[in-house]
């Protein structure tokens, strides 16, 4: 019995399907245009896939910049992004790159007090990630003329007049801030012999005594401050009025250098040294994908956290805004750390699911009312149809009880047989046969009015 049901019901569904296909064809375009134009919004609304390749300008190779971006390089190519590094002459070249619209640079470190929001408005900080200290290397010979005791008494530099200072490449962050602080000072070109040298040549000239004095912007472990620290001809000259400096340039920092931690055997440096130090920070160009900046930071977590000379564990990456604003991705990742799918699943997986989420929730959200929807108009389509012929059955019932007695019903019994021809072959499914067989009783029970003996035909 149930079999024979469902055969039924099966070859009613076919039955219908045939009579109502042109409907029922209309309606899944109209749901199928529908969910289409929705998944369409969707997609428009998408950010692109993140960039497989990414390029990030650094200072001059060998530099603190070029190091630390060789280890970002190192964790972007485990995620499967290629991290292109530029070298530059440093921070003014890096921000010229980066502010730059036919550059295809994307990242790179800036060197705090360089810049501001309104001079970079196209640019968006990741945060500061470590100190840079000005280092103030200079001959033995000037501190045995008198120099080391002026800057402990807190006298001017007269002692580098006509000397030659190195005070870094056009283009770099250690000239730009050099400048300021020579300047200030009362020592420029005609003070000073300034030299454009990179620290590694610096360093070298300075040992051979081929100039004087170096001014440099580099870490702490880099290769040519630890040489030039252990060296027992050269001098590294402290800030007395360091607080000063700090007061009038906020984004300069004191630092200070441990007597002895250059070279404990040698006691190198012989004193305490404080010195003044910028911070670097990490920087985008606005509207670099999501993803990608959230991938910077997760690196800079892991390369920049550990303790130093200079900073406690935990201290960088710092939620500071120097010169230019944090995004507002790094705000996000400093109080809540990385999205919870890029926490948990490898990179591009991730991103993948959270663009499959962010399609599917607005498509079903077209999609959910869209299918409670159609039921309605279904069943609203075939109600229409049956009141259709509900309407015909009326129109024969009214003519019948406005025609006079001995008037003839031929033509009525002719309309009544061809309305109960289309009930008969109105294909429904069985959910709505019971509105069917109302109508055809309907139609039963107007037909008996109609063949009612003449004479009692118009007294109901």
């Amino acid at each position: 019995m149930d079999s024979l049901n469902r055969r039924v019901r099966a070859r009613t569904a076919i039955d219908y399907f045939h009579a109502h296909r042109f409907q029922l064809i209309v309606l899944m375009i109209a749901a199928l245009a529908i969910i289409v134009a929705g998944l369409w919004v969707a997609i428009a609304a998408l950010r692109p896939l993140p960039p497989r390749t990414l390029i990030m300008v650094t200072g001059p190779e060998g530099g603190a910049y070029y190091e630390f971006g060789k280890r970002y390089r190192e964790l972007f190519a485990r995620e499967g992004v290629d991290l292109q590094l530029s070298a530059t002459a440093g921070s003014l070249e890096n921000l010229s790159q980066l502010c730059d619209s036919q550059s295809k640079a994307e990242v790179g470190f800036l060197q705090g007090g360089i810049t501001s929001e309104k001079e970079s408005p196209d640019l968006e900080s990741l945060g500061t990630v470590f100190y840079e200290p000005l280092w103030f290397f200079y001959r033995g010979a000037i501190r045995r003329g008198g120099l080391n005791v002026h800057l402990i008494k807190g006298k001017g530099l007269e002692y580098l007049k006509g000397r030659r200072i190195s005070i870094g490449p056009e283009g770099s962050g250690t000239r730009a801030l050099a400048l300021v602080l020579l300047e200030k000072n009362g020592i420029d070109r005609r003070f000073a012999e300034l030299l454009p040298l990179t620290p590694q040549v610096a360093g070298e000239k300075l040992l051979r005594n081929e100039i004087d004095a170096a001014l440099m912007v580099a870490s702490w472990d880099s290769p040519v401050v630890q040489r030039l620290l252990s060296d027992k001809d050269i001098d590294l000259m402290t800030f007395p009025r360091a607080d000063a400096y700090v007061a009038l340039y906020p984004y300069l920092n004191k630092v200070t250098v441990p007597e002895g931690v250059g070279d404990l055997a040698k006691n190198r440096p012989p004193t305490d040294v404080v010195l003044l130090a910028p911070k670097a920070s990490l920087v985008v160009r606005k509207g670099l994908h999501p993803a990608i900046q959230y991938l910077l930071l997760d690196a800079a977590q892991q390369i920049h956290s550990g303790p130093e000379i200079f900073q406690k564990s935990g201290q960088f990456p710092a939620a500071e805004s120097v010169d230019i604003p944090l995004s507002d991705h790094a705000i996000h990742f400093y109080k809540s750390g990385r999205p919870f799918l890029q926490r948990h699943l490898p990179f591009w997986f991730a991103v993948l699911i959270e663009r499959l989420i962010v399609v599917l929730i607005p498509l079903l959200a077209v999609i959910y009312p869209l299918f409670r929807f159609m039921p309605a108009l279904y069943t609203w389509e075939i109600r229409r149809r049956i009141n259709r012929l509900y309407g015909e059955l009326k129109f024969i019932e009214k003519e019948l009880e406005s025609r006079g007695a001995g008037q003839s019903i031929g033509d009525l019994n002719e309309r009544l047989d061809q309305l109960e021809t289309k009930a008969s072959h109105f294909r429904v499914p069985l959910f709505y046969a019971n509105l069917l067989y109302t109508l055809r009783v309907h139609i039963a029970v107007v037909r008996k009015r109609l063949n009612k003996p003449e004479g009692t035909q118009n007294t109901d």
